[in-house]
């Protein structure tokens, strides 16, 4: 682990604990900054999912705030300390309700704002895959090494816009304002998985570097075992249906082959992409004038999949211009 965590560049139990403990030194400055950084990181996620908007949502990921007693979490998995594990916990629970309402609110107050079936950033992020789960896996990893470390303090603003904390409950909420809550709770599944994953790489860094034994003579240490199978039970929890988005992944390239054969008769149609939201696959079509009966696809899909999902095509009149 010296590889990992030099000795000369391991952070002390003290300097972690100010890094990150919400409740430790000036905590009256530190929760004022954790509060306001998050309230504008959830309008900001949230205009940015209304909006469309990538470079927006990538703001947000830096903004936010919420990395921070989400390690918390693990650091007092790792030390021992209950009251750190229990206090960080409630202020996850309460970001989530701030930004989720954030979200909710921006979709109810706005009229339409946005078409959800069609938003790239809330289709990117209803139907996550074991590969996001990979993903989270590697960016917990740097996020827990550089909180552990003093001199890689410069990856975090990275690993913020990849973990992506905010965003899915800006989708969350904006999903749940729009009257979708089968896509709400596939980026709410987004979420979990990622504070999960980035608890677990915080603890598994933590113990390895040293840590847990500088708290081994802690009352509340012999919970661990406890908290490491609890995070275990969560983890399986949200990689089942991450992994059935896998395989629907999967299912949706066979819906794809369907749908180009259903225009295979339709001049000027083409496939823009299909993608599975909850229980229906989502077809999106380019085509410049009318398109033959759904039905007929609806079937096709029917008779090639072990389930039936409801088919539903989102058609955009248009032609390809070319010189």
């Amino acid at each position: 682990m010296s590889i990992l965590v030099p000795s000369s560049q391991r952070r002390t139990s003290t300097e972690l604990s100010d890094r990150i403990d919400l409740g430790h030194g000036d905590r009256s400055a530190k929760r004022s900054a954790f509060w306001t950084m998050l309230a504008l990181s959830g309008v900001i996620a949230t205009a940015g999912v209304i909006g469309d908007s990538t470079a927006t949502v990538i703001g947000a990921m830096i903004v936010a705030p919420l990395s921070t007693p989400i390690l918390a979490v693990g650091l007092g998995i790792v030390t021992g300390r209950l009251s750190l594990v229990g206090r960080s916990l409630l202020y996850v629970v309460a970001s989530v309700a701030v930004v989720v309402a954030t979200g909710c609110l921006f979709a109810l107050m706005l009229p339409n704002p946005t078409d959800v079936l069609s938003n790239s950033q809330v289709t990117g992020r209803v139907s996550p895959t074991l590969t996001d789960l990979a993903a989270a896996v590697a960016t917990g990893f740097a996020g827990a090494i550089a909180i552990a470390r003093r001199d890689v303090g410069d990856v975090l603003p990275g690993v913020a816009i990849a973990i992506s904390l905010v965003p899915p409950l800006g989708v969350v909420g904006v999903c749940l304002g729009s009257g979708e809550p089968e896509l709400a709770l596939g980026a709410l599944i987004l979420f979990a998985s990622n504070m999960v994953v980035l608890i677990i790489a915080a603890v598994v860094v933590l113990m390895v570097a040293g840590y847990a034994r500088e708290s081994a003579e802690s009352p509340n240490a012999r919970w661990r075992g406890r908290a490491y199978a609890a995070l275990a039970v969560v983890l399986v929890a949200v990689g089942i249906p991450m992994t059935l988005n896998s395989i629907t992944s999967v299912w949706a390239e066979q819906v794809q082959a369907l749908a180009e054969d259903w225009l295979s008769d339709t001049p000027g149609a083409e496939v823009g992409g299909v993608s599975w939201h909850g229980h229906a696959m989502v077809v999106e079509v380019r085509c410049p004038e009318g398109l033959p009966d759904i039905a007929d696809l609806q079937h096709a899909v029917d008779d090639a999949l072990p389930t039936d999902p409801q088919v539903t095509v989102i058609h955009t009149v248009g032609e390809r211009i070319s010189k």
